[in-house]
């Protein structure tokens, strides 16, 4: 049974970093000590988009997120080609009928070689439901280095449907949350403009509103586009928006 005291914390928390702290805490009395959860928007037929755009966190080491995230390998592992298939939650065990079957890559080899020499070897993945074909979230819940994939089974036929619910729970308040990536933060001022323009306001408008000429207006506009890497203000506006960094109460 999952307290309602910690329920009550998971949706009423303030910042997606308090969020984090609170759920891996709670994973790691499940026996899932390293986490990655991601998220992206910007899904097509053959890119998750650009990883800059990640909703992306880890209580990883460093060392692997450099390699797995930083290197791109996370793109040929088989829990992510499952998790972009499928929706649920799935067992590592694949892995082992993958081995013995030989239906894996050179490239999916390589990923699982890297993760055993990380101590990455148990564990379970969970596939959240997608709202469209552009948007994609999964995390991937590690066992301690010393858990068998057996052990994490049997922790998941007793508590599974907990932790999935948990994890449900957290993916859905972290999509409610502000997050942007490293670098693209807007400033107060950039926020208030791309705001204006998605109420309908003109340059003129703005510029009177916040009594600033129109060339600074434009000035705001443009490194926010910068800031968020797009080519458009529209762009910039539907960006903003999906992360979070306008249309929300300061905290």
């Amino acid at each position: 049974m999952i307290p309602a005291a910690h329920l009550n914390a998971l949706l009423n928390a303030p910042s997606i970093e308090e969020l984090w702290e609170m759920h891996t805490s709670r994973m790691a009395q499940y026996g899932f000590d390293r986490l990655i959860y991601g998220y992206t928007r910007y899904r097509t037929a053959t890119s998750l988009g650009d990883p800059d755009d990640f909703v992306l966190l880890s209580n990883h080491a460093r060392e692997y997120l450099d390699v797995f995230i930083g290197e791109g390998l996370y793109f040929h592992a088989p829990m992510v080609r499952w998790a972009l298939e499928n929706e649920g939650a799935c067992s590592w065990s694949v892995l082992a009928r993958m081995i013995e079957t030989e239906t894996l890559t050179p490239e999916e080899r390589k990923v699982i070689e890297f993760n055993l020499s990380k101590d990455v070897r148990a564990g379970y993945s969970i596939s959240f439901k997608s709202v469209s074909p552009r948007t994609k979230g999964a995390i991937a819940l590690t066992a301690k280095a010393d858990m068998t994939q057996d052990a994490v089974d049997a922790i998941w036929a007793e508590h599974g449907e907990d932790i999935v619910l948990l994890n449900n729970l957290t993916h859905l308040r972290i999509l409610s949350l502000p997050y942007t990536a490293p670098g693209r933060t807007l400033t107060k001022r950039q926020k208030e403009v791309l705001g204006w323009v998605g109420d309908g306001k003109t340059i003129q408008d703005i510029a009177m509103l916040l009594e600033l000429t129109p060339a600074t207006v434009e000035k705001h506009l443009r490194l926010a586009r910068e800031a968020l890497s797009v080519e458009t203000t529209a762009q910039a506006v539907l960006k903003a928006a999906f992360q979070n960094q306008m249309f929300v109460l300061d905290t």
